[in-house]
């Protein structure tokens, strides 16, 4: 650690609240322990599960940074013991527990990936949580295959723009949902076969239509609530039903007899809280069958803004409009 600061602004959250208890505030710079490596911090990404941290609904875990973000990338600076894989000056882009909102922070050697060919310092800090999530959540849980029909919700998100780039990659036909004519045209140029604006159409009407009657293969939601009944009817036989967030509610109720006489498969999960192990399997998989998509061209990061370290309450006052089409960072 020689040559690094003591000390680093930070973003922190004063008490539960709005965007506005975000602070900068001089925080000790943290030490990697076994298997870690500090990074210096060139761009972190802006998620929901931010805010919802933000707002005390999303407690970090026990052993993580009390710190809001999840995806950083940056220049490698220190490496804890038994840390091999990394050296100092190496650029990375990482997943990490908590703390990216920072000029330094801790990531798992095994949660850190080479940035991707083509992609700016910016982009790569936009790129771990989404692909991570996506990559397990559509590929892994959701087994999604060539020539299946997969429906995202909240296309235009930083998730959704993700889930249909890599769908279409795999082979698959996409239908996605958002609120807006601009939204639609934006997941259309992204590959989506059907752009569904959920203000003016059904999506359960268009999944019927576009599938030919059969149905969705795979849906990917993050909203819930009154959702999950309607995703079950627009499912195919033998589908699959993937929930990641519940922006729309938790609680819901949907009839389970229709979900048996299809045979569908009703699963989700959340990212967070996986292993070390887990969270190393995923970026192993993403760097041997995504990344070099990345070189290939078939891929791109949707970037709507970046905001200074010191403007991270702006920075959610963006994502919480949910006018944003792509990836919110913040640049220390």
């Amino acid at each position: 650690m020689a040559n690094l600061p003591q000390t680093m602004t930070a973003i922190a959250i004063s008490t539960p609240g709005g965007p506005d208890v975000l602070q900068p505030t001089p925080t000790p710079v943290p030490v990697p322990k076994a298997g870690q490596i500090l990074v210096k911090v060139a761009a972190a990404g802006v998620n929901r599960p931010d805010v919802q941290q933000r707002m005390g609904a999303y407690p970090p875990p026990k052993d993580a940074s009390p710190l809001p973000g999840l995806e950083i990338s940056g220049e490698v600076v220190a490496l804890g013991p038994d840390a091999t894989r990394w050296k100092a000056g190496d650029k990375v882009c990482a997943l990490v527990n908590g703390g990216g909102y920072a000029e330094y922070t801790i990531a798992e050697e095994t949660a850190a990936l080479p940035i991707p060919a083509g992609l700016s310092m910016a982009e790569a800090g936009a790129v771990p949580e989404t692909y991570f999530t996506v990559w397990h959540n559509v590929f892994e849980r959701g087994g999604l295959k060539a020539g299946e029909w997969f429906l995202v919700h909240g296309g235009s998100s930083g998730i959704g723009t993700t889930a249909i780039q890599l769908a279409k990659a795999f082979g698959a036909h996409v239908l996605a949902t958002a609120g807006s004519e601009d939204k639609c045209e934006a997941m259309r140029k992204l590959g989506a076969d059907r752009a569904i604006n959920y203000k003016t159409e059904d999506f359960v009407a268009v999944a019927k239509e576009a599938t030919g009657g059969r149905g969705i293969n795979l849906t990917l939601d993050m909203v819930g609530g009154e959702y999950t009944e309607r995703n079950i009817i627009a499912a195919a036989e033998d589908g699959r039903i993937v929930q990641i967030a519940t922006l729309g509610g938790a609680d819901v109720k949907f009839n389970i007899g229709r979900l048996m006489m299809k045979r569908l498969t009703l699963t989700g999960s959340t990212l967070r809280p996986r292993t070390r192990e887990v969270k190393g399997g995923m970026a192993r998989a993403l760097e041997a069958k995504v990344w070099p998509l990345f070189a290939q061209g078939k891929l791109k990061v949707v970037m709507d803004s970046t905001f200074p370290l010191a403007k991270a309450a702006d920075a959610h006052r963006r994502l919480e409009t949910s006018q944003h089409v792509g990836k919110i960072v913040l640049v220390p």
